[in-house]
């Protein structure tokens, strides 16, 4: 071996040291079921919802899980979760009629909240910023459906055309693959769309994005925001096509105004990064583990970065939905088909 070799070797050693990692740990599975939604409000506390009308919830960190599968529900397909403590969770349920449940002792009972029996309606994710919450769903004769809650997702209200600046695309519709699409931040709600069109949309004003988009399995599936708020990366690809790296990653970083007084759209704010490059095929989720290292999956595997999108390092071929990372913690809860729920810990 030249030394040139050697060199390189010894470079790309330390590199992937710097991403210390464990491999991936199976923690639970539940045979026949798909989990879609993640919700890690503590260190200890973790829920998961998927189809079949099932919850599933561990107290300790992700050692044991509990499963339940809610009431009259039991074949509803639970895609989104937002849960605030051991005690309190949202969920939402794809397809008519259009629900959100509530529960406040720990999943033993759960009230309807918001239903709507249009045809038409199909919710895709929730967010939460304290107590003000958000769902959004696919289109209606041309308008976003996107929901509000002042009050810990007790009830719900739509938000009124005249938020939205600019008008939905034919075509254009939201993936409810990760619930992982909208962010309710301070001062901003960010959603991305997909299908026919695949846009940005900050405050109800979008921008297309230079993403893999044309068909109804292509587009932006998931959305996330660093921890200090100066960059954002948003995933997709054809989850028709799983193993393509084609367009499935865009980075956007956010533009420091250099007057207080600046007017300009929010929406404005934002320039793409076009240092960043593709992760692995189709990714259904993005998170921050910090502000420059990601975390990404989908069917098409598991791939992590240190530097912000830059370079990608594939972990596991594993298929998985979704991953939320442990607040706190240098730790990822990953969930997917088959009722399966990982953990990686890369301390």
């Amino acid at each position: 071996m030249s030394i040139s070799k050697i060199i390189l070797h010894f470079l790309i050693f330390f590199s992937l040291k710097s991403f210390a990692q464990s491999p991936i740990e199976l923690i639970t599975e539940q045979k026949g079921v798909s989990l879609r939604g993640l919700s890690i409000p503590s260190e200890s506390v973790i829920w998961a919802s998927g189809s079949k009308g099932t919850v599933a919830k561990s107290t300790d960190g992700g050692k044991q899980f509990s499963w339940m599968q809610v009431q009259g529900f039991e074949t509803r397909d639970f895609r989104a979760i937002h849960a605030f403590n051991d005690q309190e969770a949202i969920i939402v349920a794809i397809s008519s009629p259009g629900i959100i449940l509530s529960t406040k002792d720990g999943g033993i009972h759960w009230d309807k909240v918001y239903e709507n029996t249009d045809t038409a309606i199909f919710l895709d994710a929730i967010s939460f910023k304290d107590d003000h919450g958000m769902v959004i769903g696919d289109p209606i004769d041309q308008k976003i459906v996107l929901l509000t809650s002042k009050n810990r997702g007790q009830s719900w209200e739509r938000v009124g055309n005249d938020f939205f600046k600019s008008t939905v695309k034919e075509g254009e519709s939201f993936f409810a693959s990760s619930g992982t699409n909208l962010i309710v931040d301070s001062k901003e709600v960010f959603f991305v769309s997909g299908g026919m069109y695949s846009r940005f949309w900050v405050d109800g004003e979008a921008i297309a994005l230079p993403i893999i988009q044309g068909k109804q399995t292509t587009g932006a599936n998931s959305i996330a925001i660093s921890p200090n708020k100066q960059h954002i990366t948003i995933v997709g690809g054809d989850f028709m096509n799983h193993l393509s790296k084609d367009q499935n990653i865009i980075g956007l970083d956010k533009l420091i105004a250099s007057n207080s007084k600046n007017k300009t759209k929010r929406i404005n704010h934002w320039k793409m990064n076009p240092k960043v490059n593709a992760p692995n095929g189709y990714k259904s989720c993005v998170q921050y583990i910090s502000n420059k290292d990601l975390i990404v999956c989908g069917t098409s595997g598991v791939d992590l970065s240190n530097d912000g999108g830059i370079s990608w390092n594939p972990i596991s071929t594993q298929s998985f939905h979704v991953l939320k990372v442990v607040p706190g913690k240098r730790k990822v809860i990953l969930a997917g088909s088959g009722g399966r729920i990982a953990s990686l810990n890369m301390d």
